[in-house]
This record gives structure tokens, C-alpha cells and sequence, in this order.
């Protein structure tokens, strides 16, 4: 057997039309997984029509992760393009509000804790409930380093990364004797557009984040470090692996 092989294996990943996501989705395709992308405008739709065009079964769905409304009609049309069963769940949207923490607006951290942590948990919910009635299942939550060092200037999205960490962990209690591995990546730097502030040399914090990373290199735009991570947290080469929290820093966090 292939432990990697993702063959007949459907998939839903969020925030799938750039960055991480993409990438990550790329990845289940190229190793054989049907995916449906959401996303939060018509661009999910030609991103799904470019991955066809290269083979890939792929189907895009417009989802508002800050309505929940949305959410589940994007869940239950989702869940019919593939058939009515799903295999692997990527929980990869996310948005970032950066102000102070003496000034940060309640309604930035509302929306934040929303599309980061509340969204995610629903949709665990959702896809957990049709996993467990096939005892099979891959649930892999996007945490930061963020969970564990909190960052500056963002205690909205560090609260939210945290609390994936322990949702995670929740989740793997309830659910890994039941047929389901629920997991989450820790990526690091990544120069990626919600990263856009960072990544100005002018700001000073880029140097010192960059002089930390061992590998003497951000992460990769379109999700092309976070790829084999991806695979095999969606295979059966993870399937004794349950509640683990994986770093893709470049060793940032062993620094």
C-alpha cells in the first residue's frame, strides 16, 4: 500500500483560492484527493477551473466563514458535490487585524475569533458528524506559532491560534477511537499577503524574525513548504498520529 496515496479520498479545504490554502490544496489533488475549494467570492470559481484544466477533480464553493447561515449552505453543498461523503477536512481561512492591544476594537476581535476559531469548530462539527457515521476521518486545523509565542500588536488572531490548539486536542480526545485523526499544523513565517506588513525590510520586526529562522528563509508564498506536511497528516501514513500540533517554521520555534 501507498501510505500517501489520497485515491477516491474527498476533500473540503477553506480559503483555498491563494496562499496556504492553494498550495495545501494542490497538494491533496496532486495525490489523487476530489476537493471541493471555498472561498469568499466568484475568484473560488476560475481558481476550480484552473485545477480542472490540469486533471484535478475540483469543484469551488462560495462560503462566508462570518455567517453561519453561509457556512452550513456551503457545507451542505459541498457535502453534495462529493457525494455525500467527506474524507479530509483543511480548515485554512483565515483573516488578521493588527492594532495595539489597549486599542483594539471589540468588533475586530469579534470578527476574528469568528472566521478563526468559531468557524473552524463548526466546521469540525459538521464534517465530524459525517465522519463518524463512516468510523474514518483526517481533520486538520491551521494553528501559528503564534499559539505559542502570541505575537505583537495581535491578540485577536493569537487568542483565536491558541484556542485551534486546544480545540484540536478536544477533538482528538473525543474522536480518535472512533476512526477520525484530528491534527493541526503550526506554520511559521510565510510570506504570504496576510504577512504583507512583516514582510517590509523597512519594518523592523522582519529582520528580527527572519535572523531567528534557522533556515535563513520565510515560508513560501503559495503554501509549497506546508505541501508534504499536508499529505501526510490527509494519508494513512498518519493514521497512529492524533492531537499533535506540527511546527512548519524552518526551526523558528527551536530557537
Amino acid at each position: 500500500m501507498n501510505l500517501f496515496d489520497l485515491q477516491g479520498r474527498k476533500a473540503l479545504v477553506t480559503g483555498a483560492t491563494r496562499g496556504l490554502g492553494w498550495g495545501m490544496a494542490e497538494g491533496l489533488m496532486e495525490y489523487g484527493a476530489e476537493a471541493v475549494l471555498w472561498g469568499t467570492s466568484a475568484k473560488v470559481y476560475t481558481t476550480a477551473e484552473e485545477f480542472r484544466s490540469r486533471g484535478f477533480a475540483c469543484q469551488g464553493v462560495i462560503a462566508d466563514l462570518s455567517d453561519r447561515d453561509s457556512l452550513n449552505a456551503a457545507f451542505a453543498e459541498s457535502l453534495e458535490l462529493l457525494g455525500g461523503t467527506i474524507d479530509i477536512l483543511f480548515n485554512c481561512a483565515g483573516i488578521q487585524r493588527r492594532h495595539p492591544s489597549e486599542d483594539f476594537p471589540l468588533s475586530d476581535w469579534d470578527a476574528v475569533l469568528e472566521v478563526n476559531l468559531t468557524a473552524p469548530f463548526e466546521l469540525c462539527q459538521l464534517a465530524g458528524r459525517e465522519m463518524l457515521k463512516a468510523g474514518y476521518g483526517k481533520i486538520i486545523n491551521i494553528a501559528s506559532m503564534q499559539s505559542f509565542f502570541g505575537g505583537f500588536t495581535i491578540p485577536a488572531y493569537a487568542s483565536a491560534k491558541g484556542g485551534i490548539v486546544l480545540l484540536t486536542k478536544a477533538l482528538c480526545n473525543e474522536w480518535a477511537g472512533r476512526g477520525i485523526n484530528v491534527n493541526a499544523i503550526a506554520p511559521g513565517y510565510m510570506a504570504t499577503e496576510m504577512n504583507r506588513a512583516l514582510l517590509d525590510p523597512a519594518n523592523s520586526r522582519y529582520k528580527e524574525i527572519t535572523d531567528r529562522i534557522p533556515a535563513h528563509r520565510w515560508g513560501g508564498a503559495n503554501g509549497e513548504d506546508m505541501k508534504g506536511t499536508c499529505i501526510f497528516l490527509a494519508s494513512h501514513a498518519s493514521d497512529y498520529l492524533n492531537g499533535a500540533v506540527i511546527p512548519v517554521d524552518g526551526g523558528y520555534a527551536s530557537k
